[in-house]
């Protein structure tokens, strides 16, 4: 494990930061092997984990343990050696506090990279150093994009199978970075490593003496958290109304809630979304104590000056700054459910603690990940689909663009018969350029017409 450096102020902040990130990958790459190496080789898996690891292993015909074992937890993971869904490790260093999503490498699970990686700071995606830049992670480096991922490493696996050879990773690493940065992503990382041997994973390799960048552990904790919440716009979606109306406190009104970005402070002249009033803010309790100050991702109780119509699903933001409300909505999003989303269909969206009535009024196109093209008007979009999406709502949304902000940017497309999840959506426009034609919106005459 690498030791904290710096100074004493620098290592008692990096101790209290988490990191959330996700690993991606084509099948076999080594997704699983890498993350099994992270927990054993940090110290950060329980004897009896390691126990069980090793005879799963033997029953096998495994001499060393299979590290893959530790994350693949479903029996279907197990007897195909595949992903199959998202697995979630919670392990620290003495240096970070990390939450890790292992998502799947098959193309028909698209959707769970997508919910894996929706609110990770960094992704690492893995290359089989023998195959090089493969259709799949052009895939994973394309939703890491349309995600607004801030980091991503690529990690060349396998290095040992092509004797950890330097012409081989600085070629895999030259495609790889073009290609992603020309999607816009902001910082890229490449590092060569063996998952099963632990090159460069944890310690760094004495076999390639030639990299001398950062191990995979060493850059996790030393990673700038660049998203600070904040330093955003104040954003706070109301999530209960405080009401006691007892003797100590007959005209108590308070808002709780969690603030999703930025900083809310006492005094500071506020708007109430969608109605458009305006107050200040009187108090702000955080942990049952009255602060001047409180930011993101605190929750706390606020008070206002004025005794306003407020409720669950409003958002509260400093009046400079208020985001303007639509109820036309122009979206990215990621087909997650079974059923298709069609045009004209009824659904709800949920945003913050907002959700509304709305009608799907346009599918302008289909992404083909492959080759980042565009497929105009599709009709609908099947699961693991990624396509453009116009909804009208029946009340007025405060959204932000998803570029400016990954918290209130994004939304939920929800069936109203049975609560299903349809769709991740990301307001705004997405990193590829659109030339698509308009569909026409089916009429609708079941009072969902907005």
């Amino acid at each position: 494990m690498t030791t904290t450096t710096g100074t004493g102020l620098t290592e008692q902040l990096s101790a209290t930061t988490l990191l959330r990130f996700a690993t991606a990958g084509s099948v076999d790459d080594g997704k699983s092997t890498l993350v099994g190496r992270l927990l054993h080789d940090s110290k950060s898996i329980l004897t009896d984990q390691l126990e069980a690891v090793e005879a799963a292993s033997l029953k096998r015909g495994q001499e060393a343990p299979d590290l893959a074992l530790l994350t693949d937890g479903l029996r279907a993971e197990r007897e195909q050696g595949i992903t199959i869904d998202v697995a979630y490790r919670y392990f620290a260093t003495t240096r970070r506090r990390f939450i890790l999503a292992d998502t799947p490498g098959h193309v028909q699970y698209t959707r769970n990279m997508v919910t894996g990686a929706s609110t990770a700071e960094l992704a690492v995606v893995l290359v089989d150093a023998r195959n090089g830049v493969v259709e799949q992670t052009r895939r994973h480096a394309a939703v890491a994009a349309l995600l607004r991922v801030p980091h991503v490493v690529l990690a060349v696996n396998k290095m040992d199978l092509v004797e950890y050879a330097e012409p081989v990773f600085a070629a895999i690493a030259e495609e790889f970075t073009a290609y992603a940065a020309s999607l816009g992503v902001p910082e890229i990382t490449a590092i060569p490593i063996s998952a099963l041997a632990g090159d460069n994973v944890v310690e760094p390799s004495a076999n390639m003496d030639w990299y001398g960048g950062p191990t995979v552990l060493e850059h996790l904790e030393t990673v700038p958290v660049s998203h600070d919440l904040a330093s955003c716009k104040a954003r706070f979606p109301v999530q209960y109304v405080i009401r006691p109306q007892t003797a100590e406190h007959p005209d108590y009104r308070g808002y709780a809630g969690q603030i999703a970005s930025g900083a809310l402070r006492v005094g500071e002249a506020v708007t109430v979304l969608p109605s458009g009033r305006t107050s200040t803010i009187s108090g702000i309790d955080a942990l049952g104590e009255a602060v001047d100050i409180a930011w993101a991702p605190q929750s706390v109780t606020v008070t206002l000056a004025d005794d306003l119509d407020i409720s669950r699903g409003d958002l509260i933001a400093p009046s400079g700054s208020a985001p303007a409300t639509t109820q036309d909505v122009e979206a990215t999003v990621c087909h997650v459910a079974d059923q298709p989303l069609t045009v004209g269909q009824r659904v709800l969206l949920k945003h913050t603690t907002r959700t509304v009535k709305a009608i799907v009024k346009e599918i302008p196109s289909r992404l083909t990940l492959d080759d980042l093209s565009q497929h105009p008007d599709p009709g609908q979009l099947v699961a693991n689909d990624i396509g453009r999406v116009k909804v009208r709502t029946a009340e007025p949304l405060a959204l932000d663009a998803y570029r400016d902000s990954r918290r209130t940017g994004s939304f939920l497309l929800i069936d109203p018969a049975d609560g299903t999840t349809l769709a991740a959506g990301m307001a705004g426009d997405s990193f590829a350029a659109e030339t698509v034609q308009a569909v026409d919106a089916a009429a609708d005459d079941e009072g969902w017409d907005f």
